[in-house]
């Protein structure tokens, strides 16, 4: 079953003349990805890889019908635009890999997707994307490191869930899906709405959640947990170390004063009674204890 994506998901690609989407499209239709149609303004009648391109996400819908889920790789200062106009032509699903939308853009695109109901989300920004081992990628991963099987992965670090997941693949344990939710302050999709799709996915039997400083989003993650979560979750928290005030990596991956620190969220997981990995090589000896 999966969550997000599957061996139907029809896609779009955004911005698929780019340099980055024309790359990353060729992945994505060499894993079996079904990408149906891309979107460039003014370069529509071309074709990339074999991928039809429109001027416009509607003139794509109206030639190749309807699409599940558009992958954004239009340069920041035009994406949020490129994702409304998604949404509006009634793609449900989007994964925004650009990174750098202003913080105010995206407030806009949130509170859209908000009054456009539940069936529609959103992945990102700055985020790698979404993959169902086997069936579908839609997003920038290394698929050589994914691995079918019944583990859920939800990350906001595109780079330490490679990491992770190769640790999972060579300890035997295949994933269902990964999600990496992105790092920047406002994002779409976060830990407890895929905490709640994994929760009622048949194919998966636990959940491992990378998380890292800045903002609340694993302390929330954490109750949902305790309140609700009926599989085991397993916890990396990176950044330990980050000094105060210091933005690391991602653009809501700031510390100030003791909200936000590695430790507050370290604990608010260990008071849920989630195991926490000091390093990323543990996590699978902790998944067969919880398992077990």
């Amino acid at each position: 079953m999966a969550i997000l994506v599957n061996k139907d998901t029809r896609v779009l690609v955004q911005g698929i003349t780019g340099r980055e989407g024309e790359f990353h499209t060729k992945l994505m239709l060499e894993y079996g990805t079904k990408i149906v149609a891309g979107v460039t303004p003014g370069k529509g009648g071309q074709s990339v890889h074999g991928v039809a391109v429109f001027d416009s996400v509607g003139e794509a819908v109206d030639a190749v019908g309807a699409i599940d889920v558009s992958i954004v790789f239009v340069p920041a200062p035009f994406a949020a635009d490129a994702v409304l106009e998604a949404l509006d032509a009634g793609v449900k699903g989007v994964v925004i890999i650009t990174e750098g939308i202003p913080t105010q853009e995206m407030l806009k695109v949130a509170r859209s997707f908000e009054l456009s109901g539940d069936d529609c989300w959103f992945i990102g920004p700055n985020c790698p994307g979404v993959i169902t081992p086997g069936e579908c990628k839609v997003g920038i991963m290394p698929s050589h490191v994914f691995k079918p099987g019944r583990i859920g992965v939800i990350s906001r670090s595109g780079t330490l869930t490679y990491e992770v997941v190769a640790e999972l693949t060579n300890a035997g344990f295949g994933q269902s899906t990964c999600v990496g939710v992105g790092g920047d302050p406002i994002i779409g999709q976060n830990f407890v709405d895929i905490l709640k799709r994994f929760n009622e996915d048949p194919q998966t039997d636990a959940v491992v959640l990378i998380g890292e400083i800045g903002g609340t989003d694993e302390e929330e993650a954490a109750a949902f947990i305790q309140r609700e979560m009926r599989k085991p979750v397993v916890a990396f928290v990176a950044g330990k170390t980050a000094p105060e005030g210091k933005r690391m990596g991602h653009a809501g991956a700031i510390i100030m004063g003791r909200m936000g620190t590695a430790q507050s969220k370290i604990e608010a997981f260990q008071k849920a009674s989630v195991p926490v990995a000091d390093l990323p090589s543990q996590i699978p000896e902790l998944l067969k204890q919880v398992l077990s």
